[in-house]
């Protein structure tokens, strides 16, 4: 577990790994006692604890209710940074940061990763409209170039279904034989 408010996977603790969850680490809180919080990420929910004016609270919430996993660029008095988040879909506090780096591919690869095992889609940072989707998505399926229809004239297009080899299905009639009151005879050798 990681101790101050250091972000996630900033190179002075541990980084999270998307594939080893669930996992615990601390994030800087503003509002909270003591400016930190401690977060327990699982691939099902997001429990939060922290304290706030001494009174200690646990907020238990599905990783559903959090809008995806945010790509966000930092521009400070350093180099430039790239910060993964899991952005809330209606209180910006409750975003958890799960990745920084000022490597681009590093950055973009912890994204996908954190995004593919969450099963929540990727969001990049729109100055005028705050987060947004970086691909575009019909429902819950991500919409990608179209495919070229199938080839009729294949070797396997005379083929019959295996469907049709199956046997069909006996009917029970009233003509049917019916055992009652025998014993079971079983080979026991």
């Amino acid at each position: 577990m990681r101790d101050g408010g250091c972000p996630a996977g900033s190179g002075r603790s541990a980084r999270l790994d998307p594939f080893a969850l669930p996992a615990r680490f601390s994030a800087s809180d503003a509002a909270a006692d003591g400016r930190v919080r401690q977060v327990e990420l699982h691939c099902e929910r997001v429990v939060v604890r922290r304290s706030l004016a001494g009174m200690r609270m646990a907020l238990n919430m599905p990783v559903k209710a959090f809008a995806g996993v945010a790509l966000k660029l930092t521009i400070g008095e350093g180099p430039a940074t790239l910060d993964v988040v899991l952005a809330h879909k209606d209180d910006p506090a409750l975003d958890l940061p799960l990745y920084r780096s000022a490597e681009n591919d590093e950055a973009l690869t912890q994204w996908q990763s954190w995004g593919a095992v969450l099963g929540l889609p990727l969001l990049v940072d729109d100055e005028s409209e705050g987060w947004r989707e970086a691909y575009p998505r019909a429902g819950t399926l991500k919409s990608g170039p179209v495919r070229p229809r199938r080839r009729r004239r294949s070797a396997l297009c005379k083929r019959r279904p295996s469907i049709l080899l199956r046997r069909a299905p006996r009917r029970l009639t009233g003509n049917a034989p019916v055992h009652r009151g025998e014993r079971e005879i079983i080979a026991r050798n």
